[in-house]
């Protein structure tokens, strides 16, 4: 089983390999940011794609949505610091089969790419847990208001990118990026383009 980990960290994709060291049945392949993690995926054909929300240019969302367009039937692992049951909720809109915080259970990790890999879903019992009584507060959550694509216009802003910029880096239209912006203001209930910068760095988006 080839298993594509897209991280950016280094210590992280060290500690992958020591998860699944004992298992001479799975082969890493490794990429660093979104578009190399689309070539490796092209190229390697992995069984399972693990990768991190936070990449350095576009977010492991933006990356899953690419690679799900290559093939819809890609199993996805997201994989990030942030245990929040929005951001799980979001990657798993985004078509992903499982979502792992990098603060838990190593063995997590592994957890779940056996059982993706047996065409189930994957979520720490923690998170599920988080998720079924969420409920009401989830949906009062001002993240959950948005959706996966949203949320990567927003952490793109919180990076300091302008509109053209990340438009490109998205393969939107400029105009589609601007009216996203206008709409995340409203949704928000911020003024002014200022704020949903900062709204995005105070709530750790960025």
């Amino acid at each position: 089983m080839r298993v594509l980990i897209v991280d950016d960290h280094p210590i992280v994709t060290s500690g992958c390999r020591a998860v699944f060291a004992d298992d001479p049945d799975i082969e890493l392949l490794e990429a660093s940011d979104a578009a190399s993690g689309e070539q490796v995926f092209l190229t390697g054909d992995p069984d399972i794609c693990i990768i991190d929300i936070n990449l350095p240019t576009v977010s492991g969302y933006e990356l899953a949505r690419r690679i799900r367009l290559r093939d819809e039937n890609a199993r996805i692992i997201m994989f990030s610091m942030n245990d929040d049951p929005v951001f799980a909720a979001r990657a798993i809109e985004s078509g992903a089969k499982g979502y792992v915080s990098k603060t838990g259970d190593p063995h997590d990790l592994l957890e779940a790419v056996y059982e993706v890999a047996r065409g189930g879903v994957y979520l720490p019992s923690a998170m599920a847990r988080s998720l079924a009584f969420a409920g009401p507060s989830l949906a009062q959550s001002p993240l959950a208001k948005l959706n996966s694509r949203e949320m990567e216009i927003l952490r793109l802003l919180g990076a300091g990118k302008s509109l053209a910029e990340i438009a490109w880096m998205v393969h939107a239209s400029y105009k589609t990026v601007a009216n996203t912006s206008s709409l995340m203001r409203q949704k928000l209930g911020v003024r002014s383009s200022v704020e949903l910068v900062r709204f995005a760095i105070e709530r750790g988006i960025a």
